[in-house]
């Protein structure tokens, strides 16, 4: 936001939860520094590595203010105690593993000007190879959706509207800005006054999920969301150290609450029931892959499994050190 005399007014409070992230939670707090518009930083440390928290908050920038002791409460309670200190008029969140592009956050100001309705809108997630991420950009999450994507008939009528997928990062991405029905908790930016009015994030979920739910209960609740294609958020997956198992854990856990919260009435009991077990099948199945492969590394295989996200990220920071 500009001033009468061209200077930039800062208005946005960066909310950021962070759980043992690892070397890239420097970089993006130093990407959100060099964003005029940031009128704060707010770190939501729910666990990290002693020194890393004091490491990556160093330096000349916005300030950060840093909420610890109060143990991991996950990402929904995080962000919203995060948004609870936030002092600006808008509210940005973003996982301590993403990358603003330099002028992205004067670039959704500029194109969240015009919008009259209460709005949410997020930005095109992207790995370090500029491929548009799974998740970017989604439709509504239902019962069928997921029955599709759990058994995989997507395959056998691409183009079928019944067989249609969930994430929609395959599908040729839009030039400009326009409404989707879900969007990402990695990059989410609106109005405070907006987060506020819905109650912000529902802390049932721990982890995954919420952002999912928080999108159908702003659209509910008469919100437009929004996917901005122009900017770009460079987004390192995995680089937190969490027990993958327990992540996936946690996110079917936070589905089938989802599907019962918002679908209980639309859909049949029994099909409830049998999305239920399929998803927890499904959980079952990648329970024994790892198990399977710990036991293989126990043995004297090298595998490598997991970590990737954090391995490009440290990569990526020894190259940018070098030069």
């Amino acid at each position: 936001m500009e001033s009468s005399d061209n200077t930039v007014t800062p208005c946005i409070s960066a909310v950021m939860v962070s759980y043992f992230t690892g070397p890239v939670l420097a970089r993006s707090i130093a990407a959100l520094r060099a964003q005029p518009e940031i009128a704060e930083i707010i770190l939501v440390d729910n666990g990290n590595f002693p020194g890393d928290v004091k490491e990556a908050t160093a330096g000349a920038g916005a300030p950060v203010q840093v909420i610890s002791g109060q143990g991991n409460v996950g990402f929904a309670a995080g962000c919203n105690l995060g948004a609870r200190n936030a002092s600006a008029d808008y509210l940005l969140i973003i996982n301590p593993d993403a990358l603003m592009p330099p002028g992205g956050a004067a670039r959704l100001l500029a194109d969240s000007a015009e919008l009259d309705r209460p709005w949410l809108m997020g930005a095109k997630l992207v790995d370090p190879d500029g491929a548009e991420q799974q998740g970017s950009r989604r439709r509504v999450l239902t019962p069928g959706t997921a029955f599709v994507e759990a058994t995989r008939l997507y395959k056998l009528a691409p183009q079928h509207p019944y067989f249609r997928r969930f994430n929609l990062h395959t599908d040729e991405c839009p030039n400009e800005v326009v409404t989707v029905p879900t969007l990402s908790g990695a990059v989410m930016f609106l109005p405070k006054a907006d987060y506020d009015a819905i109650g912000g994030m529902d802390e049932n979920y721990f982890l995954h999920v919420e952002d999912v739910d928080f999108c159908l209960r702003f659209a509910k609740a008469g919100g437009e969301v929004w996917f901005n294609p122009h900017v770009a958020v460079v987004h390192f997956k995995s680089s937190s150290r969490a027990n993958p198992v327990k992540i996936e854990a946690r996110k079917t856990a936070g589905i089938i609450r989802y599907f019962h919260t918002h679908f209980s009435g639309a859909y049949p009991k029994p099909f409830l029931w049998l999305v239920d077990g399929l998803l927890w099948a499904l959980f079952g199945v990648l329970f024994l892959k790892r198990a399977v492969l710990k036991g293989l590394r126990l043995i004297g295989f090298r595998m490598r499994v997991g970590g990737r996200g954090l391995t490009r990220a440290r990569a990526l920071a020894r190259r940018q050190s070098e030069r």
